[in-house]
């Protein structure tokens, strides 16, 4: 049984509670940081007061995408394409989410905390950077369905969470048909319409 430490309100935390139903990997989840605060036997696994952390037997892990390559080597690997090549272009897109997290910061912030909307000034310049970094999401998937390769994976799990926010959120969005059709699949898995389509808070 994995244990998964976080609150389920972070982007972060809903990557992993998704790969793990994903991979039918049993699990039971705790929450912490955020509102939730942080004990000191937490912090003994994990000093960065940040989620999520897993423990798995003995082993105790953090940084999200760093647990999603565990997961899937150690208990999934149907989730991680055999070809090094195909593998390493998923991993470009699972570290570039978080240059999209910091272009969508503004926007989430203000829409989802604050209550503003695309009339904001700042929330409006951060959606546009958004917008102008998912063309780019949105040309990778015009040439192939799945940003794992020619199947789901777990290259597909974080901009997948990121996704969700981006097309939730009160703001205006450049047309990228390729990326709606993405998205569109990721509606239909269970993991995700239970784990990320959830309130953004």
């Amino acid at each position: 049984m994995i244990t998964l430490w976080g609150r389920l309100n972070s982007h972060n935390v809903k990557k992993v509670t998704w790969a793990l139903i994903e991979m039918e990997l049993p699990f039971v989840r705790h929450d912490i940081g955020g509102t939730f605060g942080y004990t000191p036997e937490y912090l003994a696994m994990n000093p960065n007061r940040l989620v999520p952390t897993i423990e798995d037997g003995d082993l105790a892990l953090w940084e999200s995408n760093a647990i999603l390559r565990y997961l899937a080597d150690a208990h999934a690997p149907a989730f991680r394409s055999d070809d090094v090549a195909v593998r390493a272009c998923g991993d470009k897109w699972m570290d570039w989410q978080f240059q999209l997290a910091d272009a969508q910061r503004d926007a989430f912030l203000g829409c989802v905390r604050q209550g503003k909307d695309g009339s904001d000034p700042l929330v409006a310049a951060s959606a546009e950077k958004a917008g102008a970094m998912m063309a780019l999401l949105d040309a990778e998937l015009r040439r192939r369905e799945w940003l794992s390769g020619d199947r789901f994976g777990i290259a597909d799990i974080p901009m997948g969470v990121y996704a969700h926010t981006y097309f939730s959120i009160p703001v205006e969005r450049p047309d990228l048909p390729h990326l709606a059709e993405w998205y569109a699949r990721l509606k239909t898995r269970p993991g995700y319409a239970s784990q990320v389509m959830i309130p953004l808070t």
